[in-house]
């Protein structure tokens, strides 16, 4: 069945999204990378240099930017997943308890957008040959007018 303006203008809206939501956290691992480490202790138990935010910053907006363009849709729908799906797990705990109030304020409530976008990327990721507004949807378009 060909695809329709529909649903390619819902991919490309889910696209947007995800690559945003990827990318704000990649950039913020340039802007605070102290956070990260402090996550990486706090979470993991585990004492990162303090030069990994980098590192890990560049390879999300890496990903982000594919997500964006839909460049490399297997590759880059699936690490976005598994990116977000390591922190869902870590954070999992938390999600069993979205009620949480400390000081007055619904400390866990904004957690629960975490399942939301993994669900955003699995659902990409499984209409990914659907996605007929990225840039691999395009180039194989090219290739088959030649």
């Amino acid at each position: 069945m060909p695809p329709t303006g529909r649903e390619a203008l819902g991919l490309l809206a889910l696209r947007i999204g995800l690559a945003y939501f990827l990318g704000v956290w990649g950039i913020t691992k340039f802007l605070v990378p102290q956070q990260t480490v402090a996550i990486w202790g706090y979470f993991y138990d585990i004492d990162i240099a303090k030069a990994l935010p980098y590192l890990f910053g560049a390879g999300e907006v890496a990903v982000a930017l594919g997500i964006l363009l839909g460049l490399l849709r297997p590759a880059t729908y699936l690490a976005g997943f598994l990116i977000h799906a390591v922190t869902v797990v870590v954070i999992s705990r938390n999600l069993a308890m979205p009620f949480v109030i400390e000081d007055g304020f619904p400390v866990n409530r904004n957690i629960s957008v975490a399942l939301a976008a993994l669900g955003g990327f699995v659902a990409l990721y499984l209409l990914r040959e659907r996605d007929h507004w990225s840039v691999d949807a395009w180039l194989a378009r090219r290739r088959l007018d030649q």
